[in-house]
């Protein structure tokens, strides 16, 4: 009796389902035909769809479809149909509260969907290419705005480095005293306590946000940054800098295939160099490959492998103090991130930040990185010290969702240099600013 009844439900739940869906179906062709429709019609027709698709797949399969983030509220006949879609299948107004709550923290069973989305999540230019893979037109187009944020200045390869965009915004550097202007180089900026205790002026002329996550005042506050101690004991014996790839295969507009001297590996060995003759410090240089698999690139564990090796590293070697992970950006074709320092061609650097959090989910617990300040603290000094001796060397500090091994050290760092569009010449150049800015803020500058 029980079986059958079941049998007997689930039949006229499905007619029912069915008649629905007949049903606004019929009524959206009614609509569509009337005449002064036009675009805005059809338009408004496919979000209608796309949401009854959402809604149906939901209730069906409540684990493979997900409500969009920020869909504006509809108005007019589409509304109506999307209502009486909700009211046809009510889990996905369940689904859709739950997404909204606060606090959600990604589950254990998402964890090697998060390592996997981190090792493809900075970037996927191809290294010898420069071919941008995987990208809808609209992240081409966010990844151009971002390139592109500050305004245009002459003298500067057409663009602006966010120092000068922001001293200009904000009315000048800091010009409390004669002394403070003399110490910048020129065109170099100074700010003032008052413009970094701004969150808005901080955050809109230093940083860069992801979509994907979100950051407060609660955790960028650059007056608690700016208060730690990030130097470094020098008279320890032993290295005190590690310097690897997380993407060896990153290369330039020279670089040669198979050739690591000529990828992101060779701007390491001359940052290297320059730490250890001009500045004294002991420093490891790790070459090893982390993102090829079989003879070719493959990214997907490349985070996971590089931060085992370095965890292995940093317990061999615990007088280590400063570990630095070099890069090299993505960036679409037309974008040239170059500026002039001391006459020389320079590629542009830019900071990453990893937050382990979501704007859809919160904290992402399985990525725990309790430096995450110290972390910041180290970015936003160099930036600074970029604005004062080297304005537009720097891109914004970028922030992202995910942790990027950046929980190794309380001063680690994780760094672009350049793009695919930039020599080889250009990204080494870039380097002897970074080991200035790095050998300033690790003397307490």
């Amino acid at each position: 009796m029980g079986d059958r009844f079941l049998r007997i439900l689930n039949k006229v739940l499905w007619s029912l389902a069915a008649a629905a869906g007949l049903f606004l179906l019929a009524q959206g062709s009614m609509l569509w035909g009337r005449e002064g429709q036009g675009d805005s019609l059809q338009s408004l027709g496919r979000e209608a769809v796309y949401d009854l698709q959402q809604a149906a797949a939901s209730s069906l399969f409540p684990g493979l479809a997900y409500p969009l983030e920020g869909r504006e509220s509809f108005s007019g006949w589409e509304q109506y149909l999307v209502r009486k879609a909700y009211g046809f299948f009510p889990l996905y107004g369940y689904v859709e509260t739950y997404a909204a709550g606060a606090g959600i923290q990604e589950s254990r069973s998402t964890y090697e969907a998060i390592l996997q989305a981190e090792a493809a999540d900075e970037n996927t230019v191809d290294a010898m290419t420069g071919e941008v893979e995987g990208l809808t037109e609209e992240e081409k187009n966010m990844q151009m705005e971002n390139e592109n944020a500050a305004a245009a200045i002459a003298g500067n390869g057409g663009e602006a480095s966010s120092g000068q965009a922001a001293g200009q915004q904000a009315g000048g550097a800091d010009t409390g005293s004669q002394e403070a202007v003399e110490a910048a180089a020129p065109g170099g900026i100074i700010y003032s306590e008052a413009q970094l205790a701004d969150f808005d002026f901080l955050l809109s002329n230093f940083y860069t946000v992801d979509k994907s996550t979100a950051i407060s005042s609660a955790v960028l506050n650059a007056q608690r940054l700016l208060e730690k101690d990030l130097s470094i004991d020098t008279a320890a014996e032993g290295p005190q800098i590690l310097i690897y790839h997380t993407h060896s295969q990153e290369g330039f507009l020279d670089s040669q295939p198979g050739n690591l001297e000529t990828t992101i590996v060779g701007v390491g060995d001359y940052l290297a160099e320059i730490l250890q003759e001009t500045y004294g410090y002991q420093v490891i240089h790790n070459r090893e490959v982390f993102d090829m698999v079989d003879g070719r690139e493959d990214r997907n564990e490349a985070y996971t492998l590089a931060g085992e090796r370095m965890e292995q590293i940093l317990e061999e070697n615990p007088s280590i103090q400063v570990v630095i992970d070099l890069h090299r950006d993505g960036v679409d074709e037309s974008t040239k991130l170059v500026t002039d320092v001391d006459g020389k061609p320079t590629a542009k650097l830019m900071f990453l930040n990893g937050l382990s959090y979501s704007k859809k989910n919160g904290q992402i617990s399985y990525l725990p990185n309790p430096y995450i300040e110290d972390n910041m603290a180290m970015a936003l000094n160099m930036q600074l010290l970029a604005a004062k001796y080297y304005p537009g060397v720097m891109r914004k500090i970028y922030l992202k969702t995910y942790r990027y091994n950046l929980h190794l050290s309380p001063k680690a760092i994780l760094v672009e240099c350049g793009a695919q569009t930039n020599t080889l010449q250009e990204a080494k150049n870039a380097m002897e600013p970074l080991a200035n800015m790095l050998d300033r803020t690790l003397r307490g500058e």
